[in-house]
């Protein structure tokens, strides 16, 4: 279990991008929700032994993330949203380059470490390409080989499917799926459909605050019975609606515009019934917060 209680982070010049973030992390995948800039990075760096907190502490296993660093970066596996590679060095090279520098020093094991991981992130047949013909959703899978060098406890992962296309994308997440039950695997991204795929656990963060914690279905049975939907033509009634209402999200469809609306009993003018999802979820709990 990863526990984590009062992370605050204040940068230089008064932006306060943590305020007192506390969590409870089991082993398996948790998706950390968020929109750019809400703290998720901030967070995940700290994690990583990047950051230094102002105030707050983070333990796996009664191991001390803040103040242990060295130990901590020896179970960690971490792939940040800006993963840099050598761009003329081979697949293979790198990745046995980074097994030593994790300290797998047994040329054997290492050997066997580096091949399995190729064959696990599907890159065998890559191996000996230059880094910097990879495609983004290669690279992408390269950084989780290195993420998992050395059987890592905790693994974390920062908007990683960010810019793939949707087949990289599937394969990226059928990848992040089959990593062990016994790893808490921290998933950081603003694309709700990664964690509606991934995840049996979650939270939402905006403003570097905590705004839900929790499985997704029960996040879900929190809205069951309250979401509503109506199209409309133009801007006007929608931005009549978003006065008048708790607007939830809306979408264009054929050109208008799909309405979603929180309310506890049916709003009337043409709103009809609809089962909520994980995306009402998420655009609810931000839209709450800033009316608040």
């Amino acid at each position: 279990m990863l526990s984590i209680h009062n992370l605050t982070k204040t940068y230089p010049g008064g932006t306060r991008a943590l305020r007192g973030v506390s969590l409870q992390i089991p082993p398996g995948m948790f998706g950390l929700l968020g929109p750019n800039g809400a703290g998720k990075s901030t967070l995940m760096k700290i994690l990583a032994t990047l950051l230094e907190p102002d105030e707050g502490t983070a333990q796996l296993d009664g191991l001390n993330l803040v103040e242990q660093k060295d130990e901590t970066r020896k179970i960690l596996g971490y792939l940040p949203q800006e993963f840099g590679v050598y761009p003329k060095m081979p697949a293979i090279d790198l990745l046995e380059h980074l097994a030593v520098m994790k300290g797998i020093t047994d040329r054997k094991q290492r050997k066997e470490i580096v091949e399995g991981l190729l064959q696990q992130t599907n890159l065998w047949d890559s191996r000996k390409k230059a880094l910097g013909g990879y495609s983004g959703g290669m690279k992408q899978r390269f950084g989780i080989a290195q993420a998992l060098l050395a059987n890592p406890k905790l693994i974390i992962v920062d908007e990683p499917t960010a810019g793939l296309d949707p087949a990289e994308r599937n394969r990226f997440l059928n990848l992040l799926s089959g990593i062990g039950r016994n790893v808490v695997v921290i998933l950081s991204t603003h694309i709700v459909e990664d964690v509606r795929e991934l995840c049996s656990r979650m939270a939402i963060i905006s403003q570097g605050q905590l705004l839900l914690e929790g499985e997704p279905h029960q996040a879900l049975d929190a809205l069951k019975g309250r979401v509503w939907q109506k199209v409309v033509a133009t801007d006007a009634e929608r931005e009549a609606l978003e006065k008048s209402l708790l607007v939830i999200s809306t979408h264009l469809l054929g050109g208008l515009h799909e309405v979603r609306v929180y309310s506890e009993s049916s709003p009337g003018d043409g709103f009809e019934a609809t089962d909520a999802d994980l995306e009402d979820v998420y655009f609810f709990n931000l839209t709450n917060a800033e009316r608040n």
